[in-house]
């Protein structure tokens, strides 16, 4: 896989109520990054099909929209709605690696199949991007909700997702070093979350870097 490079790396997360609100954050950081993240919040508040519309109305490129609502449910589901949001023309989708084998197979066969629908230059790649274990679990939540501490658990579902044929995964900063030591991981795409200056607060999250380090440590 070509991995991203320069402002390409940089996802900006639009974790706002409304369209309003990030209207002036796309404008002002279109030219410099290289894709939005829209989560559970914009979505629930929206609807995902008025929020791809309007990402295109403002002028982003095809494939500049990252969907992040974290599939989980059987993997007939799972399909489904992979199906629908690739139609959509996104960039990327996510799929919970817990939801097994076969669910984040139905998100990667569902995803590169079936007939352009729309959208600009009829992009239709959509990366799938498995969810491992979330950066807002410290080491001992982990350890207590799956029985191991995170590296070893993200390792074992970056394999998993690895053989459901899943583009990426999305892992804390901290075990970027793991999964680039595995072989099998090489040309694993690593989406990271929990990035942020020294100065910010972490709020939620537990396993986090600065932007410099987890460049250092071989992050996308």
């Amino acid at each position: 896989m070509k991995r991203p490079k320069g402002k390409e790396r940089i996802i900006v997360a639009l974790d706002v109520p409304d369209l309003d609100r990030a209207a002036s954050l796309v404008r002002t950081l279109k030219p410099y990054v290289g894709m939005f993240k829209v989560g559970l919040q914009l979505i629930s508040a929206v609807g995902l099909p008025q929020i791809v519309d309007w990402f295109y109305k403002q002028g982003c490129r095809a494939g500049q929209v990252f969907v992040d609502n974290k599939l989980h449910d059987i993997p007939n589901t799972i399909g489904a709605a992979a199906r629908v949001i690739s139609e959509m023309s996104v960039g990327m989708l996510n799929v919970h690696a817990s939801s097994g084998l076969e669910g984040m197979r139905a998100a990667v066969e569902n995803s590169k199949s079936g007939p352009d629908t729309g959208g600009p230059e009829q992009f239709r790649d959509t990366l799938v991007l498995a969810v491992t274990v979330l950066t807002s679990l410290s080491e001992k939540q982990c350890e207590e909700m799956y029985g191991a501490y995170p590296a070893a658990k993200v390792l074992q579902m970056a394999l998993m997702a690895q053989e459901a044929g899943v583009d990426g995964i999305i892992c804390s900063p901290k075990e970027i070093g793991v999964l680039r030591a595995t072989e099998k991981l090489q040309n694993m795409l690593l989406v990271t979350p929990g990035i942020r200056p020294a100065w910010a607060a972490a709020g939620d999250q537990k396993r986090v870097m600065t932007t410099a380090e987890a460049v250092k440590v071989g992050g996308d």
